[in-house]
């Protein structure tokens, strides 16, 4: 299996850049076992690589959400161990679909930065079609979804084609919704009903203010984790035992 340290390395300072916070942050958010510890090279400089940075992009999510730094380690802790950059990302992007819906305008030149490297035209339509971003009517502006654009941008180099991926999100989309809709049923009837009828129990508000503060994050963990298992299984059955698709090398 293939691990990070294969693919390209970043110093600390590189890491920082790329993820757009402070090495300070990047040290502290080691010391508490936020991130994994770099591979420490030649003269005893420390590299990163893609798990780092999807990490801190998941930490940065967990935070705009409004959890504190202790139930962020709570989180993290909860997740599956040897989870890969691919899988944080995935995580990065559902917890990152609960927050109310934000765009921002910039043009080719920070877009490139922020996704690490030059991007096309036909890169350009594949995030658009992946809803990462929207062309404007200047040339060279763009309404980008910064929550998806680092999941994006690793989805490019994957041999699937224009319309492929737009049915795929099609399918993810409907299959979201359907499930936002059942659960949030779920909760009305079994959840917020008996609440409404028992709201003058100091006790049970408490309780309810408690679920509604961190359901959330948990319901995004237990979907993540669920869709994983499934597809796994699904690509088990369709392609072997191996549950990789044709070509790929093993997992």
């Amino acid at each position: 299996m293939a691990t990070e340290t294969e693919g390209p390395t970043l110093t600390v300072d590189e890491l920082a850049a790329r993820a757009g916070v402070t090495v300070r942050t990047i040290r502290f958010y080691g010391t508490r076992g936020l991130l994994p510890p770099p591979r420490i090279g030649p003269r005893r400089v420390g590299h990163y690589g893609a798990e780092h940075l999807s990490r801190l992009a998941l930490i940065e999510e967990l935070q705009h959400q409004g959890m504190t730094l202790a139930a962020i380690e709570r989180y993290l802790e909860q997740l599956p161990p040897g989870l890969s950059a691919q899988d944080l990302a995935i995580h990065r992007a559902l917890v990152a679909s609960w927050a109310p819906e934000s765009s921002e305008e910039t043009c080719l030149r920070e877009l490139e930065r922020r996704a690490g490297r030059p991007l096309s035209e036909q890169d350009i339509d594949r995030l658009a079609a992946m809803g990462v971003l929207e062309r404007t009517a200047a040339p060279d502006v763009f309404r980008l979804d910064g929550g998806l654009l680092r999941l994006g941008v690793e989805l490019l180099d994957v041999p699937i084609a224009h319309e492929t991926i737009l049915a795929s999100r099609t399918v993810l989309l409907e299959h979201a919704r359907s499930a936002a809709q059942q659960l949030t049923r779920l909760f009305r009837d079994e959840v917020w009903g008996p609440y409404r009828e028992r709201e003058s129990d100091p006790d049970h508000v408490a309780a309810m203010k408690s679920l509604s503060a961190h359901m959330q994050p948990m319901v995004v963990q237990a979907l993540v984790t669920a869709f994983q298992r499934s597809l796994r299984e699904e690509l088990r059955a369709a392609f072997g035992s191996g549950g990789g698709m044709p070509g790929s090398r093993p997992g």
